[in-house]
């Protein structure tokens, strides 16, 4: 890439602001531009249940009724601000997707590992088995809750 189009990359997340010395993923022009654009329109959005990178929108939620909310305020916005999107680059309703060149699930493996561990006798044991589960508490509806009798045996 000419240094003199190396601040045309610049863009801006929520972890800071960032430049590319190289043309990233085979783009060759405005990524910035979208993504500053992604950010005025859907900026009341954004980490709450929307993902904003280059030319990607990640909408995701907790439940199907509230995925299906979410997706009419992100498309309602996107139209009223003539965003068009094209339909061979959209899916919907899917519990994977491949972002930045990763696919993004619920390791099975981990699920497994949670429901097939063994009853705890010691609280050691307990709270290991705690700090497992505890990863996934934001996945789990009322985990604070669930979780609270184990807890308090800790003590």
């Amino acid at each position: 890439m000419h240094p003199d189009d190396i601040e045309k990359t610049a863009f801006r997340t929520h972890h800071g602001h960032f430049e590319f010395l190289v043309m990233p993923f085979g783009l060759c022009n405005a990524p910035s531009t979208f993504q500053a654009l992604m950010n005025d329109i859907l900026g009341r959005y954004l980490r709450n249940f929307v993902l904003v990178f280059f030319d990607d929108i990640l909408i995701y939620s907790k439940t199907w009724e509230e995925h299906l909310q979410h997706i009419r305020q992100v498309l309602a916005l996107l139209q009223l601000n003539s965003v068009f999107l094209k339909k061979s680059k959209c899916s919907f309703g899917q519990t994977t997707v491949g972002y930045l060149g990763h696919r993004v699930a619920v390791d099975p493996e981990k699920i497994k590992a949670i429901t097939s561990w063994p009853q705890p006798v010691t609280v050691k044991q307990l709270k290991g088995f705690l700090g497992l589960a505890g990863y996934y508490r934001k996945f789990i509806k009322n985990y604070g809750a669930i979780a609270k009798p184990l807890i308090d045996q800790t003590s």
